[in-house]
């Protein structure tokens, strides 16, 4: 490798970047945490520090025509992260700065390295609050958040990430940094192209760096709604209900009896492990209007048949609780391999959802957890795989694309935030008209003509 002329390339064009060789680079590079998702030999790592250094290394790779792959912590679930071989994997986890917090006008300008944690802390010094808050956000960067467009709990009454981008510097396929957007709050000029970068993957350039909404901050406690429900479809009801009750809460969550118990065993939580579901509610209105909406959606969980239900104002308990819906996902991950799914549905089918994932759970006696952002209709089923054998495999992918072929026929989408990556592909393509398909390639080829970013990511 010591006489690659790319990796001498790299090295003398970006010198500020750390480059990585094929032997030498850590295996966790080179995917990210999907289950089952395949991913190639890298033929160099590389770590830029700023914008200049990704100039040098995308027009670097233009030149040699090479793919690339940009990752940021790995923590996405869809492979959209994972290399290819004979790629370059560029991680912006050193491109970590804060450029500036501008309190005036509520916008935040990060490079995409920075934590989202790390930034909601930053934020609150002042006074603000960046509301994204993905399960991850303890370890994911806002450039990864930007590139799946993700959400989170907050995401039912504050929006997903894309909400909360204002502008973009991407650089694209000839190694050009260019800004897309705006620092302004509102700006229509010609083609929402920072829209089409959100959510993009890193299929069409590398984003490095990001201007983003903020919010005052609420430092009022929030109200917090809990349900307990014996049968799944009562909590399916319950949500359908607060979609129509005319309250929009803060956060709704889902965790099933399969997660409690997971969390429990792991945490000692002490919940009810014999409810089959837990429904999580939060109203952050000012005071007086949060308790009259507490009660309100402690209505609509008694009106589906909740077994008990209370409102709590302790913010210690309501963060508690929360807490152990954030620990879900590990909890149960810790036990064994676990493909994640991420479908949405209006909110009025969340119940026929629900069912339809029981349903095909025991069809195919694979068994399936569920949590879920319920308030806009986004569930997470969390398919476990028993064994890695061939047999186990083929019934998984089943439970997988019957998932995603259910919450098509109820109006949904096969990926409400962890994106397509390689294990959404051929759910997209059913999601979507060849027509639409054939714009999207059209978007793909007219940006990233040598096909270098992030090859066979979301169109294959």
């Amino acid at each position: 490798m010591l006489d690659d002329p790319l990796i001498a390339a790299l090295r003398a064009r970006a010198p500020r970047s750390r480059v990585l060789v094929e032997e030498d680079i850590p295996s966790g590079y080179l995917h990210d945490e999907a289950a089952g998702a395949p991913f190639g030999q890298a033929r160099a790592l590389v770590l830029p520090q700023d914008t200049p250094d990704v100039c040098a290394i995308v027009g670097t790779c233009a030149e040699f025509d090479v793919p690339l792959v940009p990752r940021g912590a790995g923590t996405g679930l869809s492979g959209g992260a994972n290399a290819v071989d004979g790629c370059v994997v560029i991680s912006t986890e050193r491109m970590n700065q804060v450029r500036e917090v501008d309190v005036e006008n509520q916008t935040a300008t990060v490079q995409p390295g920075v934590v989202n944690d790390d930034l909601k802390r930053l934020c609150a010094e002042h006074g603000l609050w960046y509301p994204p808050d993905p399960a991850s956000s303890a370890w994911s960067t806002i450039g990864g958040n930007v590139a799946t467009n993700a959400g989170g709990i907050c995401c039912v009454k504050y929006g997903v990430t894309g909400d909360h981008v204002l502008g973009l510097e991407v650089v694209v396929g000839d190694g050009t940094a260019v800004r897309l957007g705006c620092h302004t709050v509102k700006g229509v000029a010609g083609y929402d192209l920072r829209g089409l970068f959100v959510g993009s993957e890193g299929t069409l350039g590398v984003v490095t760096e990001v201007t983003l909404r903020l919010r005052s901050r609420n430092r009022t406690p929030p109200v917090t709604v809990v349900g307990f429900f014996k049968e799944l479809a009562d909590a399916g009801r319950a949500v359908a209900a607060v979609a129509a009750c005319g309250v929009t809460p803060a956060a709704l969550e889902l965790v099933d009896r399969n997660c409690l118990r997971a969390v429990d065993e792991w945490k000692r939580t002490g919940m009810d492990r014999d409810a089959a579901v837990l429904l999580l509610a939060r109203s952050d209105a000012p005071p007086g209007a949060a308790e009259e909406e507490g009660r309100v959606l402690m209505d609509c969980f008694n009106g589906a048949g909740a077994t008990w239900a209370d409102v709590s104002t302790d913010p210690v308990e309501s963060e508690a609780l929360f807490e152990a819906r954030r620990l879900a996902y590990p909890a149960l991950a810790r036990l064994g391999p676990v493909l994640t799914e991420d479908v949405c549905v209006p909110r009025r089918h969340v119940p026929e959802m629900l069912a339809r994932i029981s349903d095909i759970s025991a069809t195919w006696e694979i068994p399936v957890a569920n949590i879920a952002h319920a308030g806009d209709g986004n569930l997470h089923p969390l398919i476990r795989m028993p064994s890695l054998d061939a047999a186990a495999t083929v019934r998984v992918q089943h439970v997988f694309d019957e998932i995603m072929d259910a919450a098509i026929a109820l109006s949904g989408t096969v990926t409400a935030e962890h994106g397509i990556g390689l294990l959404k592909r051929d759910g997209m393509r059913r999601e979507m008209s060849l027509a639409v398909i054939a714009m999207q390639r059209s978007v793909k080829e007219a940006l990233d003509p040598r096909g270098i970013f992030n090859p066979g990511k979301i169109l294959g």
